[in-house]
């Protein structure tokens, strides 16, 4: 569906300049956007771009509207802008009402109005599934869960029973809510005794879960993942972690159990965050790094160690083993010299 630049620039809440009156179809990169095409630029690597797309729109700073003769949307932030046309000329695809021929629903679940349950999907017992909720194909719903309102349950994820869902969130293809947290005590003679797992899962509103992604039910009380919250691909979350409002995790993140995330965190690709810790709002921590205490926020944590040249790693790893020892040494030298100066002073 086309829009007009004029609602464009009221849904980006953007200073349009030029043809109010002209449609766009679709968005596209600065590079391949043509007439029907809106685009953005918010770095300065591709600003030398502007002056040659072909785009019937772009979103724009307004120190690089010089740089475009056309029609252009100016603000602060294309990026947000630009994300938020793109929601409006690419929405999801809305799938049909009603459920498929080759899915089994029990007779005790409940659902509202428009549902819509893909082929060989499975809702079990006392489930419950409000109105607009898509549930795809293959995808299954425990017993005596609670689906919220617009939620979509792509292919072949998974709900286990008794979990909570909100409204208007995404659960991505191959996604496991409420799978059994990894409890486990150790006998004397040194085997591994099962704790049962007896908690839920609780989501809340507009959370996004990636492809992949696992969140263990609680052991006693809930794993509870707050609203707003975004999780990419890949991410582990175990048992009784607490995740705060509007918090976002990059690809392969794992969080250890009862841990618990502030709000606004952001955590990025292959972090680990061990248990038992409290993380402050506000919260960034950095690609592969590893948290092991509490930290209070706002704050930027890193600790990983970026790769090298194979025979320099080789050398500094020969050197780690005498930390210990050059340590002694410099202490050693340090009270030495302590000892030279004060002695100096009589």
């Amino acid at each position: 569906m086309a829009y007009t630049l004029s609602e464009l620039a009221g849904v980006a809440q953007a200073t349009l300049r030029g043809n109010a009156e002209n449609e766009i179809d679709a968005v596209a990169p600065l590079n391949k956007a043509g007439p029907r095409h809106i685009a953005y630029c918010a770095s300065p690597r591709y600003r030398g771009l502007i002056p040659t797309s072909a785009a019937g729109a772009l979103v724009l700073q307004p120190e690089d509207a010089d740089l475009f003769p056309g029609n252009a949307l100016l603000c602060p932030e294309p990026r947000v802008a630009f994300a938020r046309i793109a929601n409006l000329l690419h929405p999801p695809e809305k799938m049909p009402p009603g459920r498929h021929a080759s899915a089994a629903v029990d007779a005790t679940a409940k659902l509202a109005n428009n549902v819509s349950i893909g082929a060989h999907a499975v809702i079990e017992g006392d489930a419950i599934l409000e109105a607009d909720v898509v549930i795809g194909a293959g995808a299954i719903v425990g017993a005596r869960c609670l689906i919220g309102q617009g939620t979509r349950v792509e292919a072949r994820a998974v709900i286990m029973h008794d979990c909570i869902i909100g409204k208007r969130c995404v659960i991505s293809p191959g996604a496991v809510i409420g799978g059994e947290g990894f409890g486990y005590v150790r006998e004397q003679d040194g085997r591994w005794l099962k704790v049962p797992q007896l908690g839920r899962v609780v989501i809340g509103d507009d959370v996004d879960v990636g492809a992949n992604t696992t969140i263990d039910r609680g052991a006693l009380g809930d794993t509870v993942i707050g609203n707003g919250v975004k999780l990419d691909n890949l991410i582990q979350i175990a048992h009784n972690v607490r995740v705060g409002d509007d918090t976002a995790m990059a690809g392969c993140v794992g969080v250890a159990g009862s841990a618990v995330i502030g709000k606004r965190c952001m955590i990025a690709g292959g972090a680990g965050i061990v248990g038992h810790i409290t993380v402050g709002d506000d919260v960034e921590v950095t690609a592969m790094s590893f948290l092991k205490g509490s930290v209070e926020g706002p704050g930027r944590f890193s600790s990983s160690l970026p790769a090298t040249a194979a025979d320099v790693w080789a050398r500094n790893v020969g050197r780690f083993r005498h930390l210990d020892e050059l340590a002694r040494r410099l202490r050693r030298a340090e009270q030495t010299i302590k000892q030279l100066l004060a002695g100096g002073k009589h």
